[in-house]
């Protein structure tokens, strides 16, 4: 099989902007009939042959929460579950970025607030819901009673010939992955060629992006050396409450905005972190879930996209045209 670059493989293209975001997989190749003779041949590598698909990142419910700087609990997760249901395309799955519920110290309470996240949650009409763990789930039993709602913190999966990875790197009570588990990745990616496409899905970011705001994993660069051996690599993630996009080498990082509040933008902003307030009236302001198609007709230097935005009190899709507001660098 010939060496391959990002630009004729597998691309990852997503939006961070709302609450919700609908990342499409799909064939990046640039000339009529490479993609076929290509996928096939990273098929016959890989063990399944990649195939175009869609999945929508949640992030940040915190199911339980009520009062400043959002008094509307659940509000905004149960739009997002409308929204999703009424796309016209059904996206194949969700991964859900941590801080399902909101954490307290009453395990009988935390109990009720895991058995509404997942009341609220099968609602969704897709065939596949994956979570990792967010500080407020784990943080306080090392995620025991997530573990009793949700299965294990971390693992892996295939998808349409993308290997997803879970990684929980806050139930050791404090930013952190830890050695097993490093451990466990690096057995877990070895059995993969160079050229695999991976997602890895996890709740804090894996690199500094604003460590006194405890926008971190301690960690993280052990974690990006494993994850540097591999081509094709898209890190997913929640915590921060706001859209962001992160390049480490060839390692793209996204954040999903969240289902209670913001955050505001970290550069240039001193002190502590401080929520966004609310707006009562524009409850949902910040809030939206934005849906991305590929057209198949790339041309050099840019990318034909179609670009979709919904805010939570619209009922409607509004279609913008626009590369610029998608990605950083989509081509790459």
């Amino acid at each position: 099989m010939k060496q391959t670059d990002r630009r004729s493989f597998l691309k990852i293209a997503g939006s961070s902007l709302g609450i919700g975001v609908l990342y499409s997989a799909y064939p990046a190749a640039l000339r009529a009939g490479e993609s076929s003779n290509l996928f096939n041949a990273l098929g016959h590598a890989n063990g399944e042959k990649p195939t175009p698909f869609s999945f929508v990142q949640l992030s940040d419910a915190h199911v339980g929460f009520n009062g400043p700087p959002d008094p509307l609990g659940t509000k905004a997760f149960e739009r997002a579950v409308e929204l999703i249901n009424g796309l016209p395309q059904k996206p194949d799955l969700i991964l859900f970025t941590g801080d399902l519920t909101h954490d307290t110290e009453d395990r009988d309470v935390h109990v009720q607030r895991m058995k509404q996240f997942q009341e609220i949650s099968k609602r969704i009409d897709v065939p596949m819901i994956k979570h990792v763990p967010g500080e407020h789930d784990a943080g306080l039993d090392s995620g025991a009673l997530y573990r009793e709602f949700f299965g294990e913190s971390s693992y892996s999966f295939d998808h349409r010939g993308v290997h997803f990875v879970a990684l929980d790197n806050v139930s050791r009570a404090k930013p952190e992955v830890g050695k097993e588990q490093l451990a466990w990745l690096t057995k877990d990616l070895a059995r993969f060629p160079k050229t695999a496409p991976i997602v890895v899905f996890t709740h804090r970011p894996l690199f500094d992006l604003r460590p006194d705001w405890e926008w971190f994993t301690s960690d993280g660069d052990e974690v990006m050396n494993v994850l540097s051996g591999y081509d094709n690599v898209t890190v997913l993630y929640g915590h921060i409450h706001r859209d962001d996009e992160h390049q480490t080498g060839a390692i793209h990082h996204y954040a999903a905005r969240s289902l209670i509040f913001a955050f505001p933008d970290p550069v240039g902003v001193p002190g502590p972190r401080k929520p966004v307030p609310f707006d009562k009236d524009r409850p949902f302001k910040n809030l939206g879930i934005r849906k991305v198609s590929f057209n198949g007709k790339s041309q050099p230097g840019s990318t034909a996209l179609s670009i979709e935005d919904v805010e939570l009190t619209a009922r409607e899709f509004r279609g913008i045209n626009g590369v610029q507001q998608l990605l950083k660098n989509p081509t790459i």
